[in-house]
C-alpha cells in the first residue's frame, strides 16, 4: 500500500463541487498527467477540449440530460477521439491514409487513447484533493455537441469530466467480486458459481443502497443492469460515429 494506491482506491464520484475555479496550473497539470498515459504506437489520437465559458456548460448539462454538475464545477473537460491532425499529417506526406483512418481498429485506438488519458487525468485530480466524475450523457445529443464544440471531421467526443473542489463525499460504492473481474489462464464460466457470487453481491448492494436511503431503496445491481439493458438508448450511434469519418471498414 502507498499513496498511488490509496489514490486509487479511494476514487468515488463527486457530483456537488463548490464555487471555486480551478487555476491555470491546476488545469496545465491535470492535461500534462493525462498526456503522459499509454498511447498506441505513440499515435495520440485524441484531444481535450476545457469548457470554461459558463453559457456552454449550462447548454452541455442541458443536452447530457440536465446534470447540473456538468454547468457548476470547477473546470469541465471534454474528452474526444482525434484522427482529424493524422488526416492532416497524411496530407502533409502526401500519403493516402483513409482506409486505415476509417478503419474499426484506429476508432478504437482513438477511444481507448482517450480513456487511458481521462483516467490519468482523473487521478492526478484526486491526488490533488480534488473530486471529478465521468458524463457519459454527452452521447446523449452529440450533433449538438458537435455543433457547439466544432469539432471537424474525426473528431468524435466520447464523455465529459467534471472536475472541482468536493462538496461532498458519497460513500464508496461496493464493486463485483475480483473473481468476476479477474481470471487466470482462462475464462472462469461455472455458471453456478457465478450466480452465487452475484448473488451475494446482490444482497450486499440493497444492504448499501438501504443504509444510504434510510430504507427508501433496496434495490440490486443485477436488477438495475437487467433495468438498463432492457432499454434501447443512444441507438443512432453507428450511423453517427460513421458519419463523422470513424468506424467505416
Amino acid at each position: 500500500m502507498n499513496e498511488v494506491i490509496k489514490t486509487i482506491q479511494n476514487h468515488r464520484s463527486i457530483r456537488k463541487f463548490e464555487d471555486k475555479l480551478l487555476s491555470d496550473e491546476q488545469i496545465k497539470t491535470i492535461v500534462e498527467s493525462a498526456q503522459a498515459a499509454s498511447t498506441s504506437s505513440y499515435v495520440q489520437a485524441y484531444s481535450i477540449i476545457g469548457i470554461k465559458d459558463p453559457d456552454k456548460k449550462k447548454k452541455l448539462a442541458e443536452l447530457a440530460g440536465g446534470q447540473d454538475y456538468v454547468a457548476e464545477n470547477g473546470h469541465f473537460f471534454v474528452f474526444c477521439a482525434d484522427l482529424y491532425r493524422h488526416q492532416l499529417l497524411s496530407e502533409k506526406h502526401e500519403q493516402d491514409t483513409s482506409q486505415v483512418l476509417e478503419s474499426t481498429e484506429k476508432f478504437m485506438v482513438a477511444a481507448i487513447d482517450a480513456t487511458l488519458a481521462a483516467q490519468n487525468a482523473v487521478l492526478a485530480a484526486e491526488s490533488m484533493g480534488l473530486g471529478a466524475v465521468y458524463i457519459g450523457g454527452l452521447r446523449n445529443n452529440l450533433d449538438e455537441v458537435c455543433k457547439l464544440l466544432k469539432t471537424p471531421p474525426l473528431v468524435l467526443p466520447l464523455f465529459g469530466v467534471a472536475v472541482g473542489y468536493p462538496a461532498q463525499m458519497p460513500d464508496q460504492k461496493q464493486r463485483l467480486p475480483l473473481q468476476h473481474i479477474y481470471h487466470e489462464d482462462e475464462y472462469e464460466q461455472n455458471k453456478e458459481n457465478y450466480m452465487e457470487q452475484l448473488q451475494k453481491y446482490d444482497e450486499d448492494i440493497s444492504h448499501y443502497y438501504e443504509q444510504r436511503t434510510n430504507g427508501k431503496r433496496k434495490d440490486t445491481w443485477t436488477g438495475q443492469m437487467a433495468g438498463l439493458l432492457a432499454r434501447p438508448s443512444r441507438m443512432y450511434m453507428k450511423e453517427f460515429v460513421e458519419g463523422k469519418g470513424f468506424n467505416k471498414r
